[in-house]
């Protein structure tokens, strides 16, 4: 048998793929290696720039620190909070402390914030303007009356309740030259127009009554003249009434920091009867000497700077608003932005109605051509490229947007476990009104509202009438319907019956703050008490058998009810309490007993009754 010998295998040479000597350079694909960089530390901005609408997400952001963890931290602050709502400047500051960072105010340069820009006027332009006077002070002090004396009109007469309930501008002339007037109303609701009036302003006319004195908003109309560093001129009104003392007026303004220039003061006083019109010409020429004591001037040849009056929602016209111009001239054809909304200028009226083509510094116009209605008090300012204007209109809109979507307000872990178990109730509106100054009185009059356990919750607000769309928000929402000099038409009241939904009208602000501050209470659970109302001494005792004892008593005060929870006294000391099983005069029941009368009480489940001992009643009752 041949064996065969196993073939020897080529033996395999295995070559490492490292390049190895100065040859393995030269092979093709071959990349140098990269030298080793010693990688260098971040440097991280530890300055924190805050916003009003500055959300957690992106505070989390400039920490550089994730949302979670920063959600975290503000639980443990016991704030509940989501990414998407925003922080105030007091929390912003506490998690910046923890972590290390500074924080700053953000500065906006964009030309979104164009009111802020300052150009300079040429000297050689400025020219003099009237002066823009705001008429302030308390509720029924002769404000209005005294206007419509300097204006020759009968303006008290249309407003509802005899109240002014809405900024009105006017302009007079007075020994050739104009004086601008602005008539504030001076109900508490509106302090916050009042405080706009205040900021346009260049003298202030103080109307103080002279049988009435110093009151509530004359305090709060001196603080916003004060604020807006205003010169102050004081009217004191209806001198020709009995009991006028314009002494005591003196001295109560005198103590607030105003002493007359009788008095070596600074303060001008004038003495006034609106009514009767006189001492009227004595402010005018007071009003003219002040203001050229100010030396106020404008610049006529530049674009319009304004100041946004009043703004409502015409029927005929579509958006107006009353414009106070500032500084350049006002034409017909301008295009302009005012606040988040634009337009161009297609129709101006003065105060008397009368169409115009330009105004000047200093005058007060209606203007038509707005795209939609502005705020109250927001700026206007003209610009010579149309679509310069929309463009900032936009992004003034997407800013307010993301405002409004990033402004919900945070809430307390505790507020947070109220609300879940129901402890905390929400009343919802929707407001339409007349004008925007009517809606920002309703709004600011609302938050000073603090009802313990309740939320009142605006989920809309608008100009113009209540249509069918608000009817359909408020029914999905289980809200009420609140409309000041507006009205609803009959078939939007139809379908608002139809759905359950309800709707109040009002013309005097006051009266429906009253009524939503009564709703809100009433959405509270009511609260008891017990009061006590009557006590009797047991004189005798008499056991029945198979029904319990008997208390022959004397009712020594108030009275006692078959319906009263008791309390059974012995030597000052609370024995038993329970209720009252049955209550009698002689063999008659009866449901109660008064003060001197003998009874016999019988309390439920308990007999070890004593002479002597005093049975107390109390009932509950609801507490306002």
């Amino acid at each position: 048998m041949v064996t065969k010998k196993p073939i020897p295998r080529k033996k395999q040479n295995f070559k490492s793929n490292k390049p190895s000597g100065n040859n393995s350079q030269n092979r093709p694909g071959y990349k140098k290696p990269t030298p080793r960089v010693e990688k260098q530390a971040e440097v991280i901005d530890k300055t924190i720039y805050y916003r009003n609408s500055l959300t957690v997400g992106e505070l989390a952001e400039q920490l550089h620190r994730s949302a979670s963890e920063v959600i975290k931290k503000l639980m443990f602050m016991r704030i509940m909070a989501s990414q998407t709502q925003a922080v105030d400047r007091e929390t912003a500051e506490l998690l910046a402390m923890e972590y290390g960072f500074e924080i700053k105010d953000e500065v906006i340069t964009d030309m979104t914030k164009y009111d802020e820009l300052q150009i300079e006027d040429d000297p050689k332009d400025l020219v003099e303007r009237p002066p823009i006077v705001t008429i302030m002070g308390h509720v029924d002090h002769g404000k209005t009356t005294l206007l419509d004396t300097i204006r020759h009109s009968r303006v008290v007469q249309s407003e509802a309740g005899g109240i002014t309930q809405h900024i009105g501008a006017y302009q007079v002339i007075r020994n050739n030259k104009a004086i601008t007037f602005i008539d504030t109303p001076g109900h508490a609701a509106f302090t916050e127009m009042r405080a706009r009036g205040a900021k346009v302003t260049d003298i202030v006319v103080l109307v103080v009554a002279a049988d009435d004195g110093v009151m509530p908003q004359t305090r709060e109309a001196i603080d916003h003249a004060k604020a807006s560093k205003c010169s102050i001129i004081v009217a004191v009104n209806k001198m020709d009434k009995v009991g006028a003392n314009p002494e005591r007026v003196k001295q109560e303004l005198a103590d607030l920091e105003l002493l007359p220039d009788d008095w070596g003061g600074e303060t001008p006083f004038c003495y006034i009867s609106a009514l009767k019109n006189t001492g009227v010409d004595e402010l005018l020429d007071t009003i003219q000497l002040v203001s050229e004591m100010l030396e106020l001037k404008a610049n006529p040849k530049r674009n319009a700077l304004g100041t946004v009056i009043e703004a409502k929602l015409d029927k005929g016209k579509g958006p107006v608003a009353t414009i106070l111009v500032n500084n350049g001239t006002l034409k017909i054809g301008d295009t302009f932005v005012v606040g988040n909304t634009f337009g161009k200028i297609r129709a101006m009226n003065d105060d008397l109605g009368r169409t115009i083509q330009k105004a000047k510094p200093g005058a007060a116009v209606e203007i038509n051509g707005l795209n939609d209605v502005p705020q109250a008090g927001d700026p206007l300012m003209v610009f010579d490229d149309e679509k310069l204007t929309r463009d900032i209109a936009q992004k003034r809109q997407d800013r307010q947007f993301k405002e409004d979507h990033s402004a919900r307000k945070t809430v307390t872990l505790e507020e947070f476990f109220q609300k879940a178990d129901g402890n905390i109730k929400e009343l919802r509106l929707i407001i339409k009104a007349d004008t925007q100054g009517s809606i920002e009185a309703f709004k600011g009059s609302i938050e000073k509202l603090n009802i313990e356990g309740t939320v009142i919750n605006i989920i809309r607000t608008g100009v113009g009438a209540i249509t069918d769309t608000d009817v359909s928000l408020a029914e999905a929402s289980n809200a009420i319907i609140i409309g000041f000099d507006v009205q609803a038409p009959a078939n939007v009241r139809d379908t608002a019956s139809q759905k359950g939904v309800e709707i109040r009208d009002y013309r005097v602000i006051y009266e429906a703050m009253n009524d939503i501050e009564a709703a809100a209470k009433g959405l509270l659970e009511p609260v008891f008490e017990k009061q006590v109302i009557g006590e009797a001494q047991v004189r005798d005792v008499f056991p029945i058998s198979k029904i319990g004892t008997v208390a022959g008593c004397m009712v020594i005060s108030g009275s006692i009810k078959r319906d009263a929870s008791v309390k059974l006294m012995r030597n000052g000391k609370v024995i038993y309490e329970g209720k009252i099983a049955s209550l009698k005069r002689f063999k008659d029941d009866v449901k109660e007993v008064k003060q001197g009368y003998d009874c016999g009480i019988m309390i439920e489940n308990y007999n070890d009754v004593k002479i002597d001992d005093v049975i107390e009643a109390s009932v509950l009752k609801e507490v306002e």
